[in-house]
C-alpha cells in the first residue's frame, strides 16, 4: 500500500482504474541551470491559497495521451492524478526528502523494466517543470513574495501508487471501527478500511488541533463501535519545526485531556506510527513508546511513559501489527494471540 492512493481517498479525489495517484507537497525551488534548486520543500508550511494555486495545475497535457491534475490537500500537501493509458506507478521519487534535500528536485526514474513506467517517470518529470513555469508566475505567489513569504512556487513527488483492495484484520474480526482524524492521509485509510470517519472543521493535523473536541468524539464514538482510533498529529508537527518544548507541553495536554475516556471496561492502547526527532527534525528508526491498559491485563513495573520507561517494559519490542493484535486479544477477539504469531496476520490490515 502506497501513500498515493491513500492521500486521494482522503481527500475524496475519484480516479479511474490505471490512473497513477502520487503524494505531493507545494514546495518552494529556484531553477539553477536545468536542475530546481529546492529552498522549502513545504512552502513554508503553506496553510492558505493552496486551493486556488492546485486550480493551475488541472488537466495538463504532457504529451503521449497522458493527462495531470493537481489536486489539494492538507496544508501543504496535495495528490497529483496522471491518466492515461498503460501507466505504471513503478517510479522512483522527485522529492529527496529532507535529509538529502541539497540534491535538488530528483529526476524520477522508471523502476521495473517496460514501456510504462518508463513513459510514466518522463511524463511526472515534464510535470515538475510545467508546473513550476505555472505557479512561479501565479498572482498569489507574487503577493507571497511580496509579504515576505515563501512562494508555492514547486511540486514534489513521492509515493506513486494505484487504487487496490485490501482486507482488514478488524473488518474480517467483524468489529466495527471509527477513527477521529483532521489529517487527509488517516481519513483516506480509514475510508479505505470502510471505517466510519469523523472529521470536523476544528480537527486538524497541526498543534492547535481541538483536543477537548476530538475527545469527546471518540466518547461518542464508542457507543456505536467496538474499536476507535483517536489520531493526534501534533507532536510530529513540532518535532519536524525543531521544537520539543511544544511537543512536550501538547502531549501533556492530551494526557490531561484523554482521561475523561478512562472507563474500568475500555480497554486504552497509546503508541505512534514512528519517532520524530526534535534535533534533526527527521523521522527515525527508534523504537516507539507504547502502551496497553486493560482491566484484566498485567501490570508490569513501568510507572511513567516514555521512550527510556517503556524500554524496560513488559511488552518488550512488539511490531505494529503485533500491538493491535494484542490489543485485539486484550479485548476478546484474538483469544490466545502471541506477538510472535504477528506475521501470520502481516498481509491484513
Amino acid at each position: 500500500l502506497t501513500r498515493g492512493p491513500v492521500e486521494a481517498a482522503g481527500i475524496g479525489l475519484t480516479s479511474e482504474w490505471g490512473d497513477i495517484l502520487i503524494r505531493c507537497n507545494f514546495a518552494t525551488v529556484e531553477k539553477s541551470g536545468e536542475s530546481l534548486r529546492i529552498i522549502d520543500r513545504r512552502a513554508g508550511r503553506i496553510s492558505e491559497g493552496a486551493h486556488e494555486l492546485a486550480r493551475e495545475l488541472v488537466d495538463m497535457d504532457l504529451g503521449d495521451g497522458i493527462s495531470a491534475t493537481l489536486s489539494p490537500a492538507t496544508h501543504h500537501r496535495a495528490v497529483l492524478k496522471l491518466s492515461g493509458e498503460e501507466l505504471s506507478s513503478a517510479i522512483s521519487d522527485t522529492d529527496p526528502g529532507s535529509a538529502l534535500q541539497g540534491m535538488g528536485v530528483l529526476r524520477s526514474a522508471p523502476q521495473e523494466p517496460g514501456a510504462a513506467a518508463a513513459r510514466t517517470a518522463h511524463a511526472l518529470n515534464r510535470f515538475m517543470y510545467m508546473a513550476h513555469d505555472h505557479l512561479e508566475q501565479h498572482p498569489l505567489n507574487r503577493m507571497r513574495t511580496d509579504a515576505g513569504l515563501l512562494p508555492a512556487n514547486g511540486i514534489l513527488c513521492r509515493s506513486a501508487g494505484k487504487n487496490t483492495q485490501f482486507i482488514s484484520l478488524v473488518k474480517q474480526l467483524g468489529l466495527k471501527g471509527s477513527v477521529i482524524a483532521g489529517e487527509s492521509t488517516v481519513v483516506g485509510l480509514a475510508k479505505m478500511l470502510k471505517y466510519q470517519v469523523v472529521s470536523e472543521p476544528g480537527f486538524t493535523s497541526l498543534p492547535n488541533t481541538d483536543l477537548n473536541a476530538k475527545v469527546a468524539a471518540a466518547g461518542a464514538a464508542l457507543k456505536e463501535n467496538d474499536i476507535v482510533f483517536l489520531h493526534i498529529k501534533g507532536p510530529d508537527i513540532c518535532a519536524h519545526d525543531h521544537n520539543p518544548e511544544g511537543k512536550r507541553a501538547l502531549l501533556e495536554a492530551f494526557d490531561k485531556t484523554l482521561a475523561v475516556l478512562h472507563k474500568e471496561d475500555l480497554v486504552i492502547a497509546v503508541t505512534g506510527d514512528h519517532s520524530t526527532d526534535s534535533n534533526t527534525g527527521d523521522h527515525t528508526g527508534d523504537p516507539v513508546p507504547s502502551l496497553l491498559y486493560s482491566p484484566r491485563g498485567r501490570r508490569d513495573l513501568c510507572n511513567q511513559f516514555g521512550e527510556c520507561y517503556c524500554a524496560g517494559g513488559g511488552l518488550g519490542r512488539v511490531s505494529a501489527t503485533g500491538f493491535l493484535c494484542s490489543m485485539l486479544d486484550a479485548m476478546g477477539f484474538m483469544h490466545k494471540f502471541k506477538p510472535g504469531e504477528a506475521r501470520l496476520f502481516s498481509h491484513l490490515s
